[in-house]
C-alpha cells in the first residue's frame, strides 16, 4: 500500500481468537498460567496463518496469555514479525470462578445473569463484563488510530471477541451471548478515516482472506 495515501483507507483489524486448548469448553480458565494450545489448538494456529496468506500484514498483538501467543507465532513467522504483546486483550478476570468447570458453574443462579444480563454482573472478586468491552473497545480505538489504512491482527479471547464485536455491530451487551466466537475464528473490524467502524466480517472459520487486500485498499 501506498504510505502517502493510506490515510486514505480503511483500517482493518483482525480479531483471532486462541486455538482449542485441552480445556476449551470445559473449564473457565481466565488467566491462570500454564494453559497451552492442544495438537488440535497447533493445527489451527498454523491454518490461520495460511488463511492469512496475501493479506498486507503491517502488526500483530496479543493477549499475554500463552494459548494466544501460541496462536500468533505461525502467523508472525510467514509475515516476518514480532507479536507485541498487549495486556487489554487479555482473558477476562473471572476471579473467584477461574478454573472452574462450566458444567458447575452453570448450576449456579448467578449463571443466568451472565447469560441474560451480562452488563449487570461483575465475576467475584474479578472483572465486570462492561469493565472488559471497554477496555477492549479502547484498545481497538487505540490500535486503529496508529495503524492508519493498515491491516493488523489482534490474537485474544471468546469473550472479550464478542464484547467488541457486540459494540461495533451495536448490539447490546445483554446480547453479547448470541454472538458465536469459534476457536481460531478470524473477524475483521473496520475503521473507516471519517471516524465510523463497523463489522465486516464475523466467526469467519475457512477459506482465505486474502481478498482483505482490495478491502483496505478500497
Amino acid at each position: 500500500m501506498d504510505t502517502d495515501n493510506r490515510t486514505e483507507h480503511p483500517t482493518l483489524i483482525l480479531l483471532v481468537r486462541h486455538g482449542a486448548t485441552p480445556t476449551t469448553g470445559q473449564v473457565l480458565p481466565g488467566r491462570a498460567p500454564g494453559l497451552h494450545l492442544s495438537g488440535a489448538g497447533e493445527k489451527q494456529a498454523h491454518e490461520v496463518a495460511q488463511r492469512l496468506e496475501g493479506v498486507p500484514l503491517a502488526a500483530v498483538y496479543s493477549s499475554p496469555m500463552d494459548r494466544a501467543v501460541e496462536t500468533s507465532l505461525p502467523t508472525v513467522s510467514q509475515f516476518g514479525l514480532s507479536p507485541v504483546i498487549r495486556e487489554d486483550l487479555i482473558e477476562c478476570d473471572f476471579g473467584e470462578w477461574t478454573g472452574a468447570k462450566l458444567a458447575e458453574l452453570s448450576k449456579l443462579p448467578e449463571w443466568q445473569t451472565v447469560q441474560k444480563n451480562p452488563s449487570q454482573f461483575r465475576f467475584p472478586g474479578g472483572e465486570s463484563f462492561t469493565e472488559m468491552q471497554d477496555r477492549m473497545v479502547q484498545a481497538l480505538s487505540d490500535l486503529a488510530a496508529r495503524h492508519k489504512g493498515e491491516v493488523v491482527a489482534c490474537f485474544s479471547h471468546a469473550d472479550p471477541l464478542k464484547t467488541a464485536i457486540a459494540h461495533l455491530s451495536g448490539t447490546p451487551l445483554d446480547s453479547f451471548q448470541r454472538i458465536s466466537v469459534d476457536t481460531a475464528s478470524i473477524s475483521v473490524a473496520e475503521f473507516a478515516p471519517d471516524g465510523t467502524s463497523r463489522m465486516v466480517l464475523t466467526n469467519s472459520r475457512t477459506g482465505s482472506l486474502r481478498y482483505l487486500r482490495e478491502v483496505a485498499q478500497s
